[in-house]
């Protein structure tokens, strides 16, 4: 049950964050948090639903996360109000590390790894 929502859910979050991400900054969402608070929560969100929509598939979802991170940074480039930052790639990065490690120990202590 948790996966037929999980996967879907990663797969809109990621794209939502991409969108706000390459977006112009004036369309950011705003939640009053520091913005390294809110980049790593978000991807923090993104690490545990991809895990726990793909549970035994771990590495594959480390590697998208981790990547994505990287990724929507350089795409920053794109978008003449936008800045690439290596310091905000890391921290994303490590937001989706703790949302991954989180989500793997609920599907541990949940048996989902063992369908």
């Amino acid at each position: 049950m948790i996966r037929s929502f999980a996967r879907p859910f990663a797969w809109l979050l990621l794209a939502a964050i991409l969108f706000v991400t390459v977006s112009p900054i004036q369309w950011r969402p705003h939640t009053h948090e520091p913005a390294d608070v809110e980049r790593f929560a978000a991807f923090a969100v993104v690490g545990l639903a991809f895990v726990l929509g793909y549970p035994r598939h771990w590495l594959l979802v480390t590697c998208l996360v981790v990547g994505s991170a990287f990724a929507f940074e350089v795409a920053q480039l794109l978008s003449p109000s936008r800045h690439a930052h290596i310091e905000d790639a890391i921290i994303k990065a490590a937001g989706g590390l703790a949302g991954i490690v989180a989500g793997a120990a609920i599907s541990h202590f949940t048996g989902q790894t063992r369908d």
